[in-house]
């Protein structure tokens, strides 16, 4: 008998994502993102998290979600990959899904292509199927290196600009 995958759950709009757990490392609660100039524009900013610069993703935006309204439900899921910690803003993000193999579908030819290469399969889950991402294809290298750049340079801003807060 195969073990179940383990999953973390979000939403984006009226979909459910699921990443696996081992890559997980917390979901907070949305707090002050900083702005950074040049970003492209699903780059929300940075966030401050226990002293930690943490660079910010919005996936509904990078998935091309176009009417993106903040709730109270929002969360950033923080993720670590390639040793980088960064912060995915997601619609919620509550809820740890336990998936049997059985139950998961390759993903068809559709999403092989182009910019939907990221979904490494689609789950059915109590009547209801959840695309499971690789974030590794989401979020290629050289966005992971801008990403640290930012993160870097905002961390850099808040330790030695102290005058201008």
């Amino acid at each position: 008998m195969d073990k179940n995958i383990q999953v973390v759950g979000f939403r984006i709009g009226a979909e459910t994502f699921g990443v696996p757990i081992s890559i997980v490392r917390e979901i907070v609660r949305v707090p002050a993102i900083t702005a950074v100039p040049n970003a492209p524009d699903y780059i929300e900013g940075v966030i401050n998290l226990r002293g930690k610069i943490i660079s910010v993703v919005d996936l509904r935006k990078r998935f091309g979600e176009k009417n993106i309204q903040p709730t109270k439900k929002d969360r950033i899921v923080v993720v670590e990959l390639n040793e980088r910690s960064v912060g995915l803003l997601v619609n919620s993000a509550s809820e740890v899904l336990k998936i049997p193999p059985s139950e998961i579908e390759a993903p068809h030819d559709l999403f092989q292509d182009g910019e939907v290469d990221y979904v490494t399969g689609v789950a059915k889950l109590k009547g209801r199927l959840v695309i499971l991402l690789d974030l590794n294809k989401v979020i290629r290298r050289s966005e992971l290196r801008r990403l640290d750049d930012l993160a870097v340079s905002s961390a850099e801003w808040e330790t030695t600009e102290p005058a201008l807060k």
